[in-house]
């Protein structure tokens, strides 16, 4: 039984109370229905600005007879009341609530510097009065910037190279603040390219899997970013489940205050990912198969390579992750041609 297992197991024997933050989005409701098909109560919290009720109808939908256990609050990680609020009684924090994207963060800097900063440092702030016993953050491959080396490791990071990866950095350093002067256990965990049901592919900031698949479906031309060949580590919206919840419950001290790489472990270029992608929505809308992409300027921001070393998770967390890209987009292919 792997260690992700024998932690359901246990949960579902003592349940506890979680705070999803962001629980409206696409990672938090996810998270959220995890927890509650597992036993668990849930407060989540979201001020949809990029979030979905009908994300929060389909969590509760997923989490069948246990959705009374959920519990959702509207309000804004920018107001430290509300923050106090939704902290109260929590024994685990999963904040997952940011203004993501790093050409958001390029057009509108002092937003995402309001939301991922100002809001965190609320989070953690309310998370320290509460007493929660792990706080656990999303972080972000972005963090690694202009660092070549490839697989990236955890202890080596370069230069930001956008404000949305200045944030996430600024949230690592307050984290280890936070464990360090008020005795704050807290666990960042750097995703790496999370896709899969629920990602929104509509609207400007869209993610280029949910992208391309809402495309493909409609019969819509493609676009790449670049020559094709920038190459990502995409990983599974269930491998950042499991990451998510192994996190929250570690308990071993050398587990506790740091941050890990949350990916598959494989580098796929983005010439490559069209193929994949387009032979899922083929499966779907047959001429799909026919499609072609279409090439375009490089996009600003944008690392050229990145791909993650997992072996610090699997060693402290024992994170598995269960899917691959090709299994990951089989699922992700099914979900949008059911809901678009």
């Amino acid at each position: 039984m792997s260690a992700y297992s024998e932690l359901r197991a246990a949960l579902r024997e003592t349940p506890k109370t979680w705070l999803v933050t962001g629980a409206a989005g696409f990672i938090g409701s996810n998270l959220a229905e995890e927890l509650l098909k597992n036993g668990q109560t849930v407060v989540g919290l979201d001020n949809f600005s990029t979030g979905f009720r009908r994300n929060l109808d389909m969590l509760r939908g997923g989490a069948g007879k246990n959705a009374d256990n959920f519990r959702f609050i509207e309000g804004d990680i920018r107001d430290l009341a509300c923050c106090r609020q939704v902290c109260a009684g929590v024994d685990y924090v999963l904040h997952q609530a940011a203004l993501g994207s790093v050409p958001r963060s390029l057009d509108d800097p002092v937003l995402t510097n309001a939301s991922n900063i100002d809001g965190f440092l609320n989070m953690l702030v309310a998370a320290r009065d509460a007493g929660v016993k792990n706080f656990v953050y999303a972080a972000s491959s972005s963090t690694y910037g202009d660092e070549p080396t490839l697989p990236k490791v955890e202890e080596r990071i370069g230069r930001p190279l956008s404000p949305y990866a200045v944030t996430k950095y600024v949230n690592e350093l307050y984290a280890d603040v936070f464990a360090s002067a008020y005795g704050l256990n807290s666990i960042g965990l750097r995703y790496f390219n999370v896709f899969g049901r629920r990602q929104d592919p509509e609207g400007a900031y869209a993610a280029v899997i949910p992208l391309w698949f809402a495309g493909l479906l409609r019969g819509e031309r493609i676009h790449i970013n670049g020559d094709g060949e920038n190459s990502r580590d995409f990983c599974y919206i269930d491998n950042c489940v499991q990451a998510n919840i192994l996190a929250a419950c570690a308990a071993r001290p050398e587990a506790l205050n740091r941050v890990y790489n949350v990916a598959f472990g494989q580098s796929t270029t983005l010439n490559e990912l069209f193929l994949l992608i387009r032979e899922e929505a083929a499966r779907h809308n047959p001429r799909a198969a026919a499609a072609e992409a279409e090439y375009r300027d490089f996009r600003a921001g944008d690392v050229r390579h990145s791909l993650a070393d997992i072996g610090r998770a699997q060693r402290l967390l024992g994170y598995k992750p269960a899917y691959g890209v090709r299994e990951g987009l089989r699922e992700a292919g099914a979900w949008y041609a059911a809901h678009l």
